[in-house]
């Protein structure tokens, strides 16, 4: 019994960590994303990326399909949920939002993201949100903020008829944070490897309407090699490792505290911004990053209570 405890310790502790792994790898395509955008639409370029996807799925995640069959039909409203929002909608309605509303308004509504999710981790799933949660989850959300604005200041930030705009940067925060809080309901029924073979198998069936829908199904057929390469490179490191790693963290980390791990992302891509794409890394980003890794640490031992509690 007691080294029962002590592996639910251990594993509690180290999945909010996998939880920022993954975040980091979602920041790595920012290089090879610019070249695509260039040539591609985003949907085709989506589309492409859970092609890529598909096929490593099938090939090593293909025997833990089997598992879904111990889904209700509310966790396969989730997985819809997770697949067609949080890896669809989602990323649609934050590009769209930089029509209406200057970029620093999408970014700053995205830091309602957490408390999204921190909701629907209560009323959903039943966490449990203790004052060492709240006082270490709100330090991290102001880490994340330094890093978006390291001068403590947000310049154009003018919501005169932009309302379509904030309404389309709310909906992109809203599916992601619900992403994290349902993801973490189906992993109570299947594996994270079944988890994340799901996750983009039902990505993709949406993902292929929604090309049909805006008429970009025929750039998947006229992309270069170079264009399928840098593809390949970010479905491998950003989509498919990254997701596996981020599940399997998932799977014993409470969905209030992988929220706030997942703000090591725009940390990170400040980071590969700044070596790949020559963006100025400024001081106040550097000691955000350090206030959000301070709060992880912090966070990871208050998850870790949860296995403390349990047989």
């Amino acid at each position: 019994m007691q080294e029962k405890i002590l592996n639910g310790v251990n594993n509690y502790k180290l999945g909010p960590w996998l939880v920022v792994i993954a975040a980091l790898l979602w920041a790595v395509d920012a290089p090879f994303r610019k070249f695509l955008t260039g040539n591609l639409s985003s949907t085709a370029i989506v589309l492409m990326e859970h092609l890529v996807i598909a096929v490593l799925v099938l090939v090593f995640l293909f025997k833990y399909l089997t598992e879904l069959k111990n889904l209700s039909w509310k966790e396969w409203l989730a997985v819809i949920f997770i697949g067609a929002g949080g890896s669809a909608l989602a990323t649609v309605f934050f590009t769209q939002s930089f029509r209406y509303v200057n970029p620093s308004v999408a970014i700053l509504l995205q830091k309602v993201q957490p408390f999204i999710a921190i909701l629907g981790a209560a009323f959903i799933l039943k966490e449990r949100l203790t004052k060492n949660f709240w006082m270490w989850a709100l330090v991290g959300i102001f880490g994340a903020y330094l890093v978006t604005f390291p001068e403590l200041k947000i310049t154009g930030l003018s919501f005169a008829g932009g309302t379509l705009g904030v309404v389309f940067a709310l909906l992109a925060a809203f599916f992601w944070g619900g992403s994290t809080v349902f993801g973490r309901l189906v992993l109570a029924k299947i594996s994270f490897q079944a988890m994340t073979a799901i996750r983009f198998l039902a990505a993709l069936v949406f993902l292929f309407i929604l090309s049909v829908y805006y008429g970009t199904l025929n750039q998947v057929g006229t992309a270069s090699g170079k264009d399928w390469l840098y593809v390949l490179i970010i479905a491998v490191l950003a989509g498919f490792v990254s997701l596996f790693i981020y599940y399997k963290g998932l799977q014993s980390t409470k969905a209030s505290i992988a929220t706030i791990g997942e703000l090591a992302f725009p940390f990170a891509a400040v980071i590969v911004n700044w070596i790949f794409l020559d963006a100025t890394l400024e001081i106040g980003q550097i000691l955000g990053g350090l206030i959000l890794l301070v709060s992880v640490y912090s966070l990871a031992k208050v998850n870790a209570e949860n296995a403390i509690l349990k047989p």
